[in-house]
């Protein structure tokens, strides 16, 4: 037994999963022994030992992990340290800066591979690493699903960015200067050195965008070790967590403690209480709502809006915040020193992986800086980061990030500017003849879950550049599909039913006022009731983007951003539990 376990040992060596595969004596696991040995394997490594899968998601194309090829013998490590036989096995890698579309479109793919990696192979427990956007939530839907004992081990962020001097944070940055360097107001050089400059190692953003949200949603639902979200990934502190993750999850496996002891519904409203505290990425909410469904829980859109009205956003971290980065937020105490200061929000008796309860967990977590991580009555914005704004153009809920969009923006009515797909609006956007002013407000419809395909990070427009070189940075823009959660700025997303599959978004004609009222959670398109009916009676469906492949699959099954881009038949409430696999 480890020195990390505090529970007791429930499972015996004969009740073992894998034994099911190395015990009988018979032909089947003959043929299972013999080909283990064929690896250099012998009994001394199996018998009587938990199996522990160990699923990484590394890849040569994958920045965020690359660390990963190294930091799964530190995992390895702490299983053979604990008494358990480790198993790697390689998933898909969704690298966030290269797959196209978009990551999103694979997101349940890679939960389907997990779930099926676990469920067909001899394995008792897994060790689940990832930190990239889509990897976090893919990989505890998948393991949710199979309902082994499960830990996760986050990539952890790089370090900050530098530039003439100046700290660079992932994305946010990239945004700001790219907006400059079409205003004229930097060259070719220093283009190419923020290039080098912004990502310098290993690691997921470093700012608060979907990486740190969904590691860090992880760590309050209980998923991993106390702290492990916040470290930066190049840190030695990173090495120690993989080790003692393994040598963790040998014990989570005599003690049979499974994801579904763990996600709870009480552990899903710590996670949303978490992600409003932190200033999170608006892609939490598809996330959180699809990983609650597959354990079972009705998390929806009304609980991060009940979250967001009385947790205020204390971590000041960029884009929410205005200027540090996570390696800073690690400094100050990170995940257990924030969740130290909102413990009167969270449900401290919510069992971890740890066995023991978050509120045991966080027991002496202390904050060094108070500027980074503010006290709870000096908040950087006193709600949470994120609003669901509903109306007739949103019957089914959008969300906006008020905490990191100007305030008088937060009430806006203007003219509507419809763009029916991305490459139309980025034929025009840079034209400096653009019928546009600092009132409209730009709509890209058509890249929504079935539209994008796969809903692609679009959300955040393009500022218009005849507005940038009149010094306006900001203008109101909606859309049906996501940004990154290192972006800011006015824009509404997420807009439901999307516009592709006949939703309220495809109705809107350029000219028309749309109002949008943060403070009364409304957006609305401005017409009558019978202009409204007439064209949608009007209305014609696009082709589809799929007609065979994943793609066909995906189309047929996706379901729409308010209940979490989920595959319909892979929610838990789909129907049986699959069966353990035969052995013949």
């Amino acid at each position: 037994m480890s020195k990390e376990s505090s529970g007791k040992h429930v499972k015996t060596p004969e009740s073992l999963r894998s034994a099911r595969w190395f015990a009988p004596d018979d032909l089947r696991s003959f043929g299972h022994r013999s080909r283990a040995m064929q690896m250099g394997y012998g009994p001394e490594d199996w018998v009587g030992k938990p199996v522990i899968g160990i699923v990484n998601t590394w890849s040569d194309i994958n920045p965020c992990h690359s660390h990963f090829k190294h930091r799964v013998e530190d995992v390895k490590r702490g299983v053979l340290q604990a008494g358990g036989f480790p198993i790697e096995l390689p998933a898909q890698s969704l690298a966030e800066q290269y797959v196209k579309p978009t990551t999103m479109l694979y997101r349940n793919l890679l939960a389907m591979d997990v779930e099926e990696l676990l469920r067909c192979h001899p394995i008792d427990g897994v060790v689940l690493m990832g930190g990239c956007d889509k990897t976090t939530p893919a990989l505890l839907m998948g393991a949710t699903s199979a309902g082994l004992p499960s830990i996760y081990v986050p990539a952890g962020p790089m370090l900050r960015g530098n530039w003439h001097g100046k700290v660079l944070g992932s994305g946010s940055d990239a945004w700001k200067y790219w907006d400059d360097r079409r205003a004229g107001l930097i060259n070719q050089k220093d283009w190419i050195e923020i290039e080098g400059g912004i990502a310098r190692s290993h690691g997921t953003c470093m700012t608060m965008g979907t990486a740190s949200t969904m590691t860090a949603i992880a760590e309050a639902l209980g998923m991993t070790l106390p702290g492990a979200s916040s470290i930066p990934a190049p840190d030695s502190n990173h090495l120690r967590m993989s080790a003692e993750s393994g040598r963790r999850i040998v014990d989570m496996v005599w003690e049979d403690l499974t994801p579904n002891k763990i996600q709870t519904h009480a552990a899903f409203e710590n996670a949303i209480a978490v992600a409003m505290a932190m200033g999170c990425s608006t892609n939490a909410i598809i996330h959180v709502i699809a990983q609650a469904k597959r354990a079972g829980c009705d998390i929806g859109l009304e609980d991060f809006d009940r979250f967001s009205r009385f947790v205020p956003v204390i971590a000041n971290v960029r884009p929410s915040g205005d200027a540090y980065l996570m390696e800073d937020f690690f400094y100050a105490g990170g995940l257990p020193g924030l969740m130290s200061r909102i413990k009167q929000h969270l449900h401290l008796d919510t069992l971890t992986v740890t066995g023991k309860t978050l509120g045991e967990n966080i027991e002496g977590a202390a904050v060094y800086n108070d500027d980074v991580i503010r006290p709870i009555d000096n908040p950087i914005y006193a709600e949470g980061a994120l609003a669901v704004l509903k109306g007739n153009l949103a019957p089914d809920g959008c969300v906006i990030k008020p905490s990191a969009c100007p305030p008088h923006l937060h009430r806006h009515t203007g003219p509507a500017l419809v763009f029916d797909d991305y490459p139309s609006m980025k034929a025009v956007i840079d034209n400096d003849d653009l019928d546009v002013t600092a009132d409209h407000v730009l709509i890209l419809r058509n890249a929504g879950p079935q539209g994008g395909p796969g809903m692609p990070e679009w959300g955040m427009l393009p500022m218009p550049k005849k507005l940038l070189k009149q010094g306006v940075r900001d203008m109101l823009r909606m859309s049906d599909s996501r940004m990154s959660g290192t972006s800011y700025g006015a824009c509404v997303l997420h807009i439901s039913p999307e516009s592709f599959v006949g939703g309220p978004l495809a109705l809107v004609k350029t000219g028309d006022m749309i109002s949008v009222d943060v403070p009364a959670r409304t957006i609305n398109l401005e017409i009558s009731e019978e202009e409204f009916a007439r064209r949608k009676a009007a209305w014609k469906a696009p082709e589809p983007k799929y007609e065979r492949g994943y793609g066909w699959m995906f189309s047929k099954h996706i379901q729409q951003a308010n209940e979490g881009c989920d595959f319909d038949f892979l929610r838990t409430d789909f129907g049986r539990a699959v069966p353990e696999p035969d052995i013949y």
